[in-house]
């Protein structure tokens, strides 16, 4: 007998994610997808999506009765949220529509970056010394209490948008000033040199069934703020740092009541006494390429199985990972001075895969080998930074 198709309700406010519509589609479900009108000429995999639903801003009581309209014809069985930036407002949509799947309070978690550090500090989970920006008077005490320098960060955004380095309790004060009525929506943070490590994986269940640790090689503030250059590379298979970093991120993700889907979390070690802090996650498929990285590493495409994940749980059968292999992989990315740039002179065995987008230069190599991955990314940086490269301003917040 063959299987009900189930409707899928994907909303995507930018430009991702197609891995997991096509995914929905091949197991015989009915893909629609909701996204912003000035993306409708982006190459979504048309071919995977059934009815395409489109707004000019979001507005969410505007998008609510959009939906219920639709639902008189259409039997929506599940909404999904693509990107970070949609994670709490399709939260909204799943209460309101009483839809299985996370809830606002939960997307909190894996959104606000003031929740995430609480919760995971309540639940015993390590993070970097921490305040509101609420009260004047916790404001001053933080200040005596806890050494600069500090990160300001916004409670909403995501990466590193709107992260500003404070160096004095003067200079402290002078930002909290300067937002005004805005400074509820942001925190302070202690700042701490270190490597940045992420891991990414996916949750059935409740359990962490997949994990893949990798270590970005300049971290993404660096990055954003200094006008470098994005790398990242699989993390020591079966070395102390990867386990730890595989029970801290379990550790998350049971504090954050994660039961199903893809995650992204970031943590921190520190440079001078080695210990690991929790910097924040979220629900979704890491961004700046980090998914085909891992799927070149271990052969798991997160976009996929994560649509696997929503289709098992949905029909209430066991999800089953594919194989997982244990090779090393490493991405490397940068504005690039040339609209499309010509990378023919990087001729290296290793490489499976090159960036196609104006004004960017990027290449994923794959070997057997760490030490392999990192020669070749510290050569190709080096190449790039002379032959490619070019920066931007770091932005200040989201569209």
């Amino acid at each position: 007998m063959a299987k009900q198709p189930l409707n899928f309700l994907c909303i995507c406010t930018y430009f991702k994610g197609a891995d997991f519509l096509k995914s929905c589609k091949a197991d015989g479900n009915n893909v629609f997808l909701l996204t912003k009108k000035k993306l409708e000429h982006e190459p979504w995999p048309w071919e995977a999506i059934d009815e395409t639903f489109y707004i000019e801003e979001w507005n969410q009581d505007d998008v609510a009765k959009g939906i219920a309209y639709k639902f008189r014809s259409i039997k929506f069985d599940r909404f999904v949220a693509l990107d970070d930036f949609d994670v709490e407002k399709v939260a909204l949509l799943r209460e309101h529509f009483r839809m299985p799947g996370m809830g606002r309070t939960t997307a909190h978690y894996f959104r606000d970056k003031l929740a995430m550090r609480m919760k995971a500090k309540d639940e015993g989970v390590n993070v970097p010394e921490f305040s509101d920006l609420f009260n004047d008077q916790t404001i001053n005490d933080y200040a005596d209490r806890v050494s600069p320098p500090w990160l300001i960060k916004p409670r909403m955004e995501a990466s590193a948008t709107g992260i500003k380095k404070i160096h004095s309790k003067d200079e402290l004060w002078e930002v909290v000033h300067s937002l005004g009525d805005e400074r509820d929506g942001y925190l302070v943070e202690k700042f701490a040199p270190g490597d940045v490590y992420h891991v990414d994986g996916l949750n059935v269940d409740g359990k962490v069934a997949f994990s893949r640790v990798s270590k970005y090689l300049d971290t993404p503030f660096e990055v954003a703020h200094g006008g470098g250059i994005f790398r990242s590379a699989t993390c020591e298979i079966g070395s102390k740092i990867e386990k730890a970093l595989q029970k801290m991120n379990k550790d998350v993700m049971k504090a954050f009541g994660m039961l199903f889907g893809a995650s992204h979390t970031e943590f921190i070690q520190s440079k001078s006494t080695g210990e690991l802090f929790f910097l924040e996650t979220s629900s979704r498929v890491g961004g700046a390429n980090l998914a085909e990285m891992v799927e070149y590493a271990s052969g798991v495409n997160l976009w996929s199985e994560w649509a696997n994940v929503e289709v098992a749980n949905l029909r209430k059968v066991t999800y089953k990972l594919p194989k997982v292999n244990n090779t090393y992989a490493g991405i490397v990315v940068s504005l690039s001075r040339f609209e499309y740039p010509d990378t023919s002179s990087f001729t290296d065995r290793e490489i499976v895969w090159r960036m196609n987008k104006a004004w960017h230069i990027g290449l994923i190599v794959v070997s057997d080998s760490s030490e392999r991955v990192l020669e070749l990314l510290d050569n190709y940086t080096e190449r790039i930074g002379k032959e490619f490269h070019a920066s931007l301003p770091a932005p200040h917040k989201s569209e």
